[in-house]
């Protein structure tokens, strides 16, 4: 036991001491209690994980993983002083992981948010989920200013633990269309849940703001009976002479040509240009796209095309109107006062109504622009027609 005596906090040699105490030719015990006092008479504090000490401590506790803490207070001791120089850290979770300590859950959620974009907060959900942290998380999901930070690394941990609690925010309306979207992604990350997307599609739980991307995700999952499941309850959007539209995943990956798109977006067919202005072109009822480009990315480009619904624009939502005498209109909300309101029909033209001629008034939650535009384009046009949109952006001025 010579080398031990030598040893302090200055002992510049603790790799090869260590090492002595691996080939000890002891029993177990003896060997672990040798490590164990490795690490109590080397166990100065400092700064940084990267101490060549500090890292000694944690490899020789690392050793000691299946020990009883509760029957040897001193591992626990040493373990518990080591974790204090690493909080924050990714040793932190790898120590707190090895020894399954479920009284540091709290530390371990705290380091996820902190980490988010940093694959060690895999880590440490994972070692929260081991650690029956699921009430932990679900309190943390509830809320707006820590959901956005959890729901796509929990979805990277691929734990299927972690599906139950995804699905929760999928199912709550109350939720922001964003951290629903972003939920329905991290769910087809794991085959709990995807099973549980279907299961939601199955039963109609599934909400009409998610269900395109829910369709293009299950459609694209490597489970084949999970794909092929997905194929019945959530087929894709048809093609034009194909059978279905590829999903949104594999024509992102695919080029088109922004002149041929300009075209189709003026084709009589596709009639783009009949309800949206473009550089001063077209018709003044749906949104201008003259900038489209700059404002939106080409996979939210491809859904609000084949989901028009997904996501409607502030002001360009469609009011259905009964007047008393039974007649209909419907179209835009483009005024309003005391007295009456004016619409906007298809086609841009304008509609004024007397209040008190209305019976009623409803907001609808379909898109005025009708679904299934990509029915009259082979996928090579729809790839085209985005392409086009795309590249219309905001003017770089010098």
């Amino acid at each position: 036991m010579g080398p031990i005596q030598q040893m302090g906090p200055g002992a510049g040699r603790s790799k090869q001491y260590l090492s002595v105490f691996q080939r000890m030719p002891i029993q177990r015990e003896l060997r672990r209690l040798a490590i164990l006092a490795f690490v109590v008479a080397s166990s100065a504090l400092h700064s940084g994980v990267d101490d060549p000490r500090l890292i000694n401590q944690i490899e020789a506790l690392k050793r000691l993983k299946d020990a009883d803490l509760e029957a040897r207070p001193a591992i626990r001791q040493a373990l518990l002083r080591v974790l204090d120089q690493v909080r924050g850290q990714p040793a932190f979770v790898e120590l707190v992981r090895e020894f399954r300590l479920r009284d540091q859950n709290v530390a371990l959620l705290e380091y996820a948010l902190a980490n988010s974009t940093d694959a060690s907060a895999l880590d440490a959900l994972r070692a929260l989920l081991a650690n029956d942290g699921s009430e932990l998380l679900k309190s943390a999901l509830a809320n707006p200013s820590t959901a956005g930070r959890l729901i796509e690394p929990l979805g990277k941990t691929a734990d299927n633990r972690g599906a139950p609690l995804l699905l929760s925010v999928v199912t709550d309306s109350g939720r922001s269309a964003v951290h629903r979207r972003a939920a329905v992604q991290a769910l087809a990350r794991s085959q709990d849940g995807s099973r549980g997307l279907l299961q939601l599609a199955a039963s109609g739980k599934l909400s009409a703001d998610v269900r395109l991307l829910t369709t293009t995700e299950l459609n694209s999952v490597r489970w084949k009976s999970i794909q092929a499941e997905a194929a019945k309850v959530l087929p894709l959007p048809a093609a034009k002479g194909e059978a279905a539209m590829p999903p949104a995943a594999e024509l992102l990956r695919q080029s088109g040509d922004p002149r041929k798109g300009a075209t189709i977006f003026r084709r009589p067919e596709i009639n783009c240009i009949g309800c949206h202005p473009v550089m001063g072109e077209g018709t003044d009822f749906g949104p201008n796209l003259s900038e489209i480009g700059t404002k939106l990315g080409k996979d939210a480009l491809y859904e609000s095309i084949l989901d028009p619904s997904s996501g409607i624009s502030f002001g360009f939502e469609a009011w259905a109107i009964t007047l008393k005498n039974g007649d209909e209109a419907y179209g835009l909300l483009a005024s309003e006062t005391e007295d009456d309101l004016v619409l906007k029909l298809q086609g841009g033209t304008l509609q004024r109504l007397e209040k008190m001629e209305i019976a009623n008034r409803e907001k609808q939650t379909q898109s005025i622009m009708p679904a299934g535009l990509q029915a009259n384009l082979t996928a090579g046009e729809f790839v085209d027609l985005v392409e086009y949109l795309a590249s219309l952006k905001k003017p770089i001025t010098p």
